[in-house]
């Protein structure tokens, strides 16, 4: 049999082009009919008076949860537990709040020569008879010890500690620029928060009280009396990290520090002369201080020499350069290289033994 033919008229505008095309997606199969909610009543159901053609079937119940709801509960159960197992499991105690920052307590001990201080054009000839022949040149001679985490902080809260007070042993001594007379603004930013003020004070009035010394912050020189022979200054010591309390880190360092200096205004031909001082620093660290890269100094002992007990070490250290004594000195004599030393408590001398033998 042929195809039905199209009506004479054509197709109707906006019609398909085929009458069965339009149904063919349509599968009216079992499972469609039975969950239709209006259902066709039998013949024998349809000749009874007053009765509908249809009849209206109720809903189909569900037995159980629907997908989504499950899918929800597993989600919230998931995420219950493991905020659990973080609160049990989290790395860090509970932290201790916050306390705020001490002043710094520092000693200031000049260190005054026996005799006339030794002197020699040739700097590396100074070092090389003086205790600091060994010594390294710059940050080199300022190691890091072997990180190890402590019950309340990780190995990384410690190494942080560690090349923190690094930084501020390096920038505060070591920096030609600092110890000179220069800029001092890399040291302060390494400093807690609640102790930049009482810096800002020493820097701008220092005095000899025990809180504001520019030499218990730093090493510096008056750059109108004396300037660096060699601007790598040498250095050797130590640093240790312990834990204080469950919220607060300490690093002490112990560090003798030696520079070649010459007369202000003198050339090469001018002797030389070495100058060694002895840096006691303990710092603190919360964990805040920890979170910014920030120390808080709290102890600073220094014992430096040779110079004059005459002289007020608050704004500068004043080194006796080569050839020079001092009007008068102490007794016994005091070595800033022997770990072991004792802090004279306003000058002591300084020993024979920290001397180049030239």
């Amino acid at each position: 049999m042929g195809e039905p033919p199209d009506p004479p008229e054509g197709t109707p505008e906006g019609a398909p082009g085929g009458g069965d095309d339009e149904y063919r997606s349509v599968v009216f199969d079992e499972t469609f009919v039975r969950a239709a909610r209006l259902q066709e009543f039998s013949a024998q159901e349809r000749i009874t008076d007053h009765t509908p053609a249809v009849r209206r079937l109720p809903p189909a119940r569900r037995s159980g949860l629907s997908r989504q709801a499950l899918v929800l509960i597993l989600l919230i159960a998931v995420a219950f537990g493991t905020a659990v197992y973080m609160g049990v499991r989290h790395p860090y105690r509970t932290p201790v709040a916050a306390r705020p920052a001490e002043p710094l307590r520092m000693t200031v001990v000049p260190l005054a020569p026996a005799g006339a201080v030794p002197g020699a054009r040739d700097v590396g000839l100074l070092y090389a008879h003086s205790p600091a022949a060994g010594f390294r040149a710059g940050a080199e001679g300022v190691p890091l010890p072997p990180t190890r985490r402590t019950a309340n902080f990780s190995d990384d809260q410690v190494m942080t500690a560690l090349l923190t007070a690094q930084d501020y042993v390096v920038r505060s001594a070591l920096d030609p620029a600092v110890v000179t007379g220069g800029e001092t603004r890399t040291v302060r930013v390494l400093l807690d928060s609640g102790q930049q003020e009482q810096f800002d004070e020493s820097m701008h009035r220092p005095a000899a009280d025990g809180r504001h010394a520019v030499t218990g912050w730093l090493v510096r020189f008056d750059p109108a009396r004396v300037r660096l022979a060699d601007p790598h200054i040498r250095v050797r010591g130590t640093l240790q990290a312990a834990e204080a309390d469950s919220g607060t880190l300490e690093v002490t360092t112990d560090h003798t520090v030696v520079y070649a200096l010459r007369p202000a205004g003198a050339g090469r031909d001018a002797e030389a002369s070495l100058f060694t001082v002895r840096r006691e620093l303990r710092f603190r660290f919360d964990r805040e201080d920890l979170r910014l890269r920030q120390a808080e100094l709290v102890v600073s002992r220094v014992q430096a020499g040779p110079q004059s007990c005459t002289q007020d070490p608050s704004p500068h250290l004043h080194p006796l350069l080569a050839g020079q004594r001092a009007p008068r000195t102490p007794p016994p004599g005091t070595n800033p290289y022997a770990p072991d030393t004792t802090t004279p408590a306003l000058c002591g001398t300084l020993s024979e033994a920290a001397q180049p033998k030239l």
